[in-house]
């Protein structure tokens, strides 16, 4: 399965649009959104762009909560999200509370986080940590995201132009 892990998106609409562009291209199964959509039209928007399943966790930005569950139909979830995903064991969430300790508890495959805008992408105790940047591309001047291979794990960092 091919998993487009995003974060940060922050309100911007032509990275977001670019963004679809790229994961329908590659023909990707399932977004993973860690959070700081900001706007529910921001949503709206990737949603009707994207050709694939999704989901996502709140961010600390993400104040109009009512509005995003409502355009996502129900799909953004609070955090700290644990999934079962084409057999893998996931950890969703927005900030990156305990990554380290729960990469060595040894009960995930993947953790997944956003909220520093940085790009976080390294193995602890065979768990694979990824934060994919922003997407946004507000602070580091870089919008990026991840796409992540469960059959073959593999993980690929993707700059938006």
């Amino acid at each position: 399965m091919k998993i487009a892990v995003v974060s940060d998106s922050h309100d911007n609409l032509k990275a977001i649009e670019r963004f679809s562009e790229i994961v329908n291209r590659e023909g990707i199964d399932l977004v993973i959104h860690c959070g700081d959509f900001i706007s529910p039209f921001a949503v709206k928007h990737m949603l009707n762009l994207i050709k694939c399943d999704f989901m996502g966790v709140f961010g600390n930005n993400d104040g109009e909560i009512v509005g995003l569950l409502k355009v996502s139909g129900g799909v953004i979830e609070k955090p700290p999200v644990s999934k079962l995903i084409d057999g893998q064991r996931f950890a969703i969430m927005h900030e990156p509370l305990f990554v380290e300790s729960l990469a060595k508890s040894e009960d995930f495959d993947f953790i997944l986080y956003g909220h520093t805008h940085e790009i976080d992408v390294r193995v602890i105790n065979g768990c694979q940590i990824v934060n994919p940047g922003e997407l946004c591309g507000y602070l580091t001047g870089k919008k990026t995201f991840v796409i992540l291979d469960t059959q073959n794990l593999t993980v690929d960092l993707v700059e938006v132009k």
